[in-house]
């Protein structure tokens, strides 16, 4: 089958990507030509597991290509997948430009039915949008024709976004065009060799259903970094209350990890244009609300407890920082907690020194005159000359470090935990002083 996929980015990469690797032949297009030659040279823009080795096999094989001519990328594929950014603007809706730019080429340029397919993460109601924007368009070359607009959102983890695709939980389809519905099944069918893991409902439902997830997990996250401030004030251990309402299965374990808050890509703007969109139909969402204020909150949980041990005033003070993306295997530094970290305690006169396997570049990028941050050449080199360790992104390599060697670079050995990798036992008895998140001081 032919596709088209509107989007080199995040979205749109995966989703090519894949979509090639099952032997479609894929027609990437962006605006950007810069982002463009990248990919034609082999080259990935964004840093995700797997994926450029993906892209690199199927360009080699003829599947997948790139290209800046919209028109094209129109002519090319039946099925138009719109996987563009929809950054939220300053009252929290989304910005629907890029996602309409898109419908308002491909109705300037189809000569035959088309499916067009919004990937990316879209407000209720969108679908009519853009159907109206490819009809009138239409209409203005006095060249009606048939198509079909379906919701088909993406429901990828960064980091591990490949497998999400390969080997989907869920497969949501919104669409009211038996045809199309059709195509959507034969286009996911390889994806879906030992069990029907397509969800079909109505357009408008399926928009919302990529909303709702999203705040749910959001939700889950910040009732337990709620729920770990007060553990640290009781004197209980969160770690051990995770497990106990974790083993319930109608709570189950995921996204009950306390820490720093959330960031990325997708909660905290989800979260925003859905209050956005309870305002705007007279609803207000103030589960929501909180959960939103909560996450600010968190964000500055660390630097709450270093202000404890050393004061206001941090002049003098040095931080090794483990960490710099909002997750590990990503190196998205949109919304992370290091960057509120970083700004906060800057603020405060202290020299922050960082490390990340994989971030550096784009934190550098986000963060380019931040007085007194630099950036370290390794885990260990971050801590020369700093007087306490944070932790703030949970990588695998630092899940059991040198302890000692720690001990001895430090200053004064303290490690805040924002993940909570270390047990407090442990640390004690290593002569560490230890403060994760709902655990007190150990």
């Amino acid at each position: 089958m032919k596709i088209t996929v509107f989007g080199a980015g995040y979205v749109g990469l995966v989703t090519g990507a894949c979509m090639a690797e099952m032997g479609n032949h894929v027609l990437c297009v962006d605006v950007d030509p810069r982002k463009i030659d990248m990919l034609k040279r082999g080259e990935v823009p964004i840093h995700e597991p797997g994926l450029d080795t993906m892209i690199q096999r199927n360009a080699a094989a003829g599947r997948l290509q790139f290209t800046t001519d919209a028109a094209a990328a129109v002519a090319h594929g039946t099925m138009q997948f719109i996987g563009v950014g929809t950054p939220p603007d300053e009252d929290g809706s989304a910005d629907m430009r890029y996602v309409l730019a898109v419908a308002k080429t491909i109705g300037q340029h189809m000569t035959d039915y088309k499916v067009v397919i919004d990937k990316s993460t879209v407000p209720v109601g969108t679908a009519d949008k853009v159907r109206a924007t490819i009809a009138a368009q239409l209409a203005e070359r006095g060249t009606p024709m048939s198509y079909a607009v379906v919701s088909n959102p993406e429901f990828l983890k960064e980091g591990a976004a490949i497998d999400d695709f390969m080997k989907p939980d869920r497969i949501v389809i919104g669409s009211d065009d038996e045809r199309a519905t059709l195509l959507m099944r034969a286009v996911y069918a390889p994806f879906m060799r030992n069990s029907d893991r397509l969800v079909m409902m109505d357009v408008r439902s399926a928009e919302f259903t990529k909303y709702a997830a999203n705040a749910m997990l959001a939700t889950r996250i910040s009732f337990m970094n709620e729920l770990a401030r007060l553990a640290d004030v009781l004197g209980a251990d969160i770690e051990w209350v995770r497990k106990g309402i974790g083993s319930d299965p109608r709570i189950g374990t995921h996204f009950l990890y306390p820490g720093t808050g959330y960031g990325g890509s997708c909660f905290p703007k989800d979260v925003k244009a859905l209050v956005y969109a309870g305002k705007e139909n007279g609803v207000r969402l103030g589960v929501l609300e909180a959960v939103e204020a909560a996450n600010d909150r968190q964000k500055r949980v660390l630097v709450d407890k270093i202000v404890a041990r050393y004061g206001e005033d941090l002049r003098g003070r040095t931080f090794a920082m483990w960490g710099l993306a909002f997750k590990p295997n990503t190196d998205d530094m949109r919304y992370a907690p290091s960057r509120t970290i970083v700004a906060e305690l800057s603020a405060r006169g202290a020299e922050v020194q960082a490390y990340d396997p994989v971030a550096m570049k784009e934190a550098a990028r986000v963060m380019p005159d931040v007085p007194g941050l630099r950036f370290a050449s390794g885990w260990m080199s971050a801590l020369e000359g700093a007087d306490a360790l944070l932790v703030v992104t949970e990588w695998k390599e630092i899940r059991n470090p040198d302890f000692d060697a720690i001990k001895s670079a430090l200053k004064d050995a303290v490690i805040f935990d924002g993940r909570n990798l270390y047990e407090p036992a442990l640390m004690k008895s290593l002569g560490i002083h230890y403060q994760g998140v709902g655990r007190g001081e150990r």
